[in-house]
């Protein structure tokens, strides 16, 4: 993978905010620290991740997965491994791995934009040191099947077939994830309602 292109699109990527603005600022750091192993999970400092933000078709709900190890709610997403041809190819394959939708698209696959960035601390874990996902983030599409207009929760949800990564799967509604989950995801959902051109819910 060729760093100069996710450095570029960072430089292109538009922040919400201070905090925003910070991480994309210090992946780029990061990024240019470790030019040849950014990605690599042998780098001890951390790596660079990528993930993916699910919308059913109406744009109301997103898929969120139980994460085994973390026994946290959060979007799909991983490791980067050598036969990705880009962070967000890799986001990606994550996310038909982890959910079992195999017809999920990158939106503008030619040139799959940066939805959102994030920088969290995974905690020690057997002979694994404590370490940093420096996270890139990506909107997919879900195919043309799958949440059609007026089908239920339950319609969607029979589509996904979770990994064993995961403990379970839950379509979150937008302003739900607005009020009540961290910061990081929180963040996500309001860059959604700002693309619906809606407002953000009053907490």
């Amino acid at each position: 993978m060729h760093a100069e292109t996710l450095i570029s699109d960072l430089m292109d990527y538009s922040s919400l905010g201070e905090v925003d603005n910070q991480y994309r600022l210090d992946i780029i750091s990061f990024m240019q620290k470790f030019p040849d192993s950014w990605w690599q999970r042998s780098t001890p400092e951390g790596h660079v991740t990528a993930s993916a933000w699910i919308l059913n078709r109406e744009k109301t709900h997103v898929l969120f997965l139980h994460h085994r190890k973390l026994n946290k709610w959060l979007q799909p997403g991983g490791h980067l491994d050598e036969t990705d041809f880009s962070p967000a190819n890799g986001a990606l394959r994550e996310a038909i791995e982890e959910t079992g939708i195999n017809k999920l698209t990158l939106t503008n696959p030619q040139k799959p934009a940066l939805f959102d960035v994030d920088i969290h601390r995974i905690p020690a874990r057997g002979a694994e040191p404590a370490h940093f996902h420096y996270d890139v983030r990506y909107l997919l599409n879900l195919p043309d099947e799958s949440g059609e207009s007026g089908e239920t929760d339950e319609k969607m949800c029979a589509r996904v077939a979770i990994s064993n990564e995961s403990l379970g799967f839950r379509w979150f509604s937008i302003a739900e994830v607005v009020r009540e989950h961290e910061p990081s995801l929180a963040r996500m959902a309001k860059k959604t309602l700002l693309s619906l051109n809606m407002h953000e819910p009053k907490i």
